[in-house]
């Protein structure tokens, strides 16, 4: 991979996308740092004017993307890593969520990521390769009360990248699925739209609150140097879990769904398929 590299991040203006942004720039890599709103990213770019380029970006416009990405790749002549990282948070139970607040979530944290995907797929394959980053959660793996969207989107997006990975390894393009676990970012607050609270949710919603814990999650800036060590591999995994809590706690739901699946497996292979 050439160095400096140069980088698209999308989501880029807070959270984990600032932070890789940030680490990206100190390594001495060149940024096209991605958002719906680039304001906070002026004292950023006044901090590294030609290393990082502001890029206004709604994920959800598919004809918006593709000419954004065209305008990224243009900036510095290349893409090396890109990192599909904008997303949003819809936090409620499923009855609660309206149709509105679910098709515009899946709009970002699906949808969104696709069109990015396809969008530099094409710079990627013509200049020999590059990595793509899809940043999805540690919770892809199946769902949670009161943020099954957000588990639904992310595992969507899992499965398709699994499938993309398969699709352009041949052209030299390296696809992770970058399993994310919590840190401490604006997901919660900025990022969050909220249901409607039923009532007669609200004894599970407090215990799913409590569940939670007051615990304050790592900053961002922790897992910045797994994803750069990740896009510097020469041969990289398909799957990464980042953290070391997320971790464990990755591999304990493996371990119980393959306890349920074993403990029914008497009445699953009642049937020849």
């Amino acid at each position: 991979m050439t160095h400096p590299r140069v980088w698209l991040i999308t989501g880029a203006s807070r959270g984990l996308g600032r932070a890789f942004a940030e680490s990206a720039l100190a390594a001495g890599d060149r940024v096209v740092a991605a958002a719906r709103d680039t304001s906070p990213l002026e004292d950023l770019a006044a901090r590294h004017p030609d290393h990082l380029v502001p890029l206004p970006l709604d994920v959800t416009d598919r004809q918006g993307v593709f000419a954004a990405v065209d305008r990224a790749a243009a900036a510095f002549g290349r893409l090396d890593v890109v990192v599909n990282n904008a997303g949003a948070m819809l936090y409620g139970m499923v009855e609660e969520a309206t149709e509105e607040q679910i098709r515009a979530h899946m709009d970002v944290n699906f949808f969104g990521a696709v069109w990015v995907a396809q969008a530099v797929l094409p710079h990627l394959r013509a200049q020999g390769g590059g990595r793509l980053l899809q940043v999805t959660s540690m919770g892809s793996g199946g769902g949670m009360a009161t943020v099954g969207f957000y588990g639904a989107g992310k595992a969507a997006l899992d499965s398709v990248s699994e499938a993309l990975a398969m699709e352009v390894e041949g052209f030299g393009v390296k696809v992770t699925i970058v399993q994310m676990g919590g840190y401490n970012t604006s997901l919660f607050t900025a990022g969050t739209t909220n249901t409607e609270p039923q009532a007669r949710y609200q004894p599970l919603r407090t215990e799913m609150e409590a569940m939670w814990g007051d615990a304050v999650p790592p900053e961002p800036e922790t897992a910045a140097p797994v994803i750069m060590e990740l896009a510097a591999l020469p041969d990289p995994p398909r799957r990464l879990i980042v953290g070391s809590q997320s971790f464990d706690h990755v591999l304990q739901m493996g371990q119980a769904r393959a306890e349920l699946h074993r403990s029914w497996e008497h009445l699953s292979r009642l049937a020849p398929g």
